[in-house]
């Protein structure tokens, strides 16, 4: 039964995305096809939509528009120009200055805003003339730009963590916020490894000079309000001083404020903010509800214990589970965005990887880096079009320089999959674990 229902939820909402149905749709639609050979019809529907309903109704899902919408608030703020600076004024020195700063400010400026193409896009518009001027080949720009993008995802504050949590059972933000400081410096760290890689073979060298001390304490200075939002945040969440929601709520008054005294918002984009903001929130939270329905019916024909016991009669050792799994999710990444994959592997793979004794925490940080690497990978790629669009050049040329940041990056995947402590350090460190 079990087998038979994930073929029928497969099968079907393969066909509907290649339709081109909302994915939020697709997930409703193959849920109820498979419950109904159980469950008769006017039941299947009456409790598919009390399960969207409750989905929706959780008070924790209001730190994700919230969110959002301090994000956008700080992409109109001029922020991007203000973290290039204060990373060039701390990396300038190394091989392929601009590059680097390019990884560095991604970092930061994904983790403000919340979103990796937002990143590629702000960071990315603020170098590309400078790495014009320098000789840099465009592709190579693009490619460091799109690959680098993805890691403020694993950078609190992360929408993709909170959803994580919602839908492992209520695994701790704060524990899933601290985990992912680790994974999200390996990933810009193995960017950074590439750029400096490629710079030195293309002759392009770091600012001559020394080092220049007045420069970075400026460039800290201009940086310091958009880098406190993190700090403050993050720092309250942790602290439990506030709850993540009213983080959430906090980080929106804060960039509200910094926007105001930066003099770049008006009333007309304020209200282009807000309405964008809603819309992509609306999105969100119905996908989350709608995810129920899929929970459910999961839930009812035992899906879960059917693929942990195929995955453990393979194989007893976790090193070959956790293969199988990476490629799996590398393979669905590719064609699928984060949340909506999120919502989906977590309940079948979760109880798998708690037969041997995996965090959840662990867990969360494999699930959302491997879904980040699917947004810089065709055939979908979102970032990774971004990087091109904004580095005006094309995927064929990009992809040559992209192959070694894959590789790259997919070495640090093997870390965050292996070796516990990269995930587990930080919240073990405060008392989380």
């Amino acid at each position: 039964m079990a087998i038979q229902s994930l073929l029928i939820i497969l099968a079907v909402l393969a066909v509907l995305l290649a339709l081109g149905v909302p994915i939020s749709y697709a997930i409703g639609i193959s849920s109820l096809a498979a419950i109904l050979r159980l469950v008769p019809l006017d039941v299947s529907v009456l409790t598919a939509s009390q399960r969207v309903f409750v989905g929706m109704s959780k008070f924790s899902l209001t730190a994700i528009p919230f969110f959002i919408l301090a994000g956008n608030l700080m992409n109109q703020g001029g922020i991007a120009r203000r973290l290039v600076d204060f990373v060039l004024a701390i990396l300038g020195k190394l091989p392929g200055a601009l590059l680097v700063a390019n990884v560095g400010a991604n970092a930061l400026f994904g983790a403000i805003s919340g979103s990796a193409s937002a990143a590629a896009a702000a960071v990315g518009s603020m170098v590309r003339d400078g790495e014009e001027e320098q000789g840099y080949d465009p592709a190579l720009c693009a490619a460091a730009n799109g690959a680098s993008a993805p890691a403020g995802l694993l950078i609190p504050p992360s929408n993709a963590l909170i959803t994580y949590s919602l839908v492992s059972g209520g695994t701790s933000v704060a524990a899933l916020f601290l985990a992912g400081y680790f994974p999200g410096i390996i990933w810009s760290a193995c960017c950074i490894a590439v750029a400096i890689v490629i710079a030195r073979r293309n002759g392009h060298r770091g600012i001559p000079g020394k080092f220049d001390w007045k420069n970075l304490l400026q460039a800290t200075l201009r940086a310091i309000p958009a880098l406190s939002l993190i700090v403050v945040v993050i720092g309250g969440i942790i602290a439990g001083v506030f709850t993540a929601t009213e983080g959430s709520a906090i980080a929106v008054v804060y960039a509200l404020i910094l926007s105001i005294c930066y003099r770049s918002l008006s009333w007309k984009s304020f209200w282009r903010i807000v309405t964008d903001s809603a819309k992509m929130s609306g999105m969100i939270v119905f996908l989350i509800g709608v995810s129920n329905i899929m929970g459910w019916v999961m839930a009812f024909t035992q899906i879960p214990q059917a693929i942990s016991a195929a995955l453990l009669g393979l194989t007893n050792s976790p090193v070959i589970i956790l293969l199988i799994m990476n490629v799996i999710l590398l393979i669905a990444g590719t064609f699928m965005d984060v949340t909506p994959a999120i919502l989906i592997f977590t309940p079948l793979f979760l109880p798998v990887v708690k037969t041997f004794g995996m965090s959840p925490i662990q867990f969360g940080l494999i699930l959302v880096y491997n879904l980040c690497i699917g947004n810089i990978t065709p055939p979908v790629g979102n970032t990774l079009f971004v990087a091109i669009k904004i580095g005006r050049t094309s995927l064929a040329k990009v992809m040559p320089y992209m192959l070694m940041y894959y590789a790259a990056i997919l070495a640090g995947l093997l870390l965050v999959t292996y070796i516990p402590a990269v995930s587990l350090a930080l919240p073990m460190a405060a008392g989380m674990v």
